[in-house]
């Protein structure tokens, strides 16, 4: 069945290549189910764009985990391909399974590419993008990543809209400069609220979008990865008032308390995020 929808998007992509139409017209956008969020973006993320995510050192896990799960909603069945350098795999250690367990992905849709240097990286990343095959690409640069210039990003994005390949930048202790980017956002692990029997909470995640083409900017909300619905929803009980999409203080007062437990405790300014990947 995977196989089937695989051969059919495929298909989709070439005859809409064909016709001199970006493949992305047919299927705009992909909602990730925080209606806020979705309404910002104008429908959802777009398909066949360069999307840039941004994280601290202290938050690599959550930026990693938070662009796993955009990229596994805009792949929807087709494979998910994450490039990364030696060094970026030695600084940031191997994919945790139970972490992506905890994101709903499945691990034989992951392939994991690793790259001997930053200039290798940047090639195979293009070249990734022309495979309409693919699902969604993740390419992760760490540091100021001097090779990604605004002609580099370029590249990046023209070969994801001329396929309708989605690429995810995750950059990992860098500082955001021009590029061609559709949206570029900035995150990081916020606390979760406990489930029943005071069990560990989902996945959550601070996050703010920097910019955006052709639609406002510089909101900020918290979401959550609901396992069940397979999407990102809204967290309460956080202090925050989620009502306006713009995730301001409400007057819950600051940041909940840590997650007590004897079998896995939460500190207040962690989650089950910062260890999704």
């Amino acid at each position: 069945m995977i196989e089937s929808v695989n051969t059919l998007s495929v298909l989709r992509r070439r005859i809409a290549a064909l016709d001199g139409v970006p493949a992305t017209l047919a299927a705009a956008r992909v909602a990730t189910g925080h209606v806020p969020l979705d309404q910002a973006l104008g429908g959802g993320l777009s398909c066949g764009r360069l999307h840039e995510l941004f994280g601290g050192i202290e938050d690599e896990g959550a930026a990693a985990g938070l662009a796993l799960g955009f990229a596994q909603l805009l792949a929807r069945d087709g494979p998910l391909l994450w490039l990364r350098t030696a060094a970026a795999e030695r600084a940031g250690g191997m994919v945790y399974g139970p972490g992506l367990a905890a994101l709903g992905i499945v691990a034989d849709r992951l392939l994991i590419g690793v790259m001997a240097e930053e200039a290798m990286l940047l090639r195979a990343a293009v070249d990734a993008l022309r495979c309409p095959a693919l699902g969604a690409l993740v390419i992760e640069l760490r540091g100021r990543a001097p090779l990604l210039d605004l002609t580099a990003s370029r590249r990046l994005a023209l070969a994801a809209e001329a396929s309708g390949v989605p690429a995810l930048m995750l950059r990992i202790g860098g500082e955001p400069r021009p590029s061609a980017a559709d949206t570029r956002w900035q995150v990081a692990a916020a606390p979760s609220s406990s489930l029943p029997g005071n069990a560990p909470g989902m996945s959550a995640f601070d996050l703010s979008l920097l910019r955006q083409r052709a639609g406002p900017d510089g909101l900020q909300w918290r979401i959550v990865w609901d396992n069940e619905r397979g999407m990102f929803g809204e967290a309460y009980g956080d202090g925050r008032d989620e009502r306006d999409g713009h995730g301001q203080d409400g007057g819950g007062g600051g940041r909940p308390a840590p997650l007590s437990g004897a079998v896995v405790p939460l500190p207040a300014d962690r989650s089950a995020a910062d260890r999704a990947a």
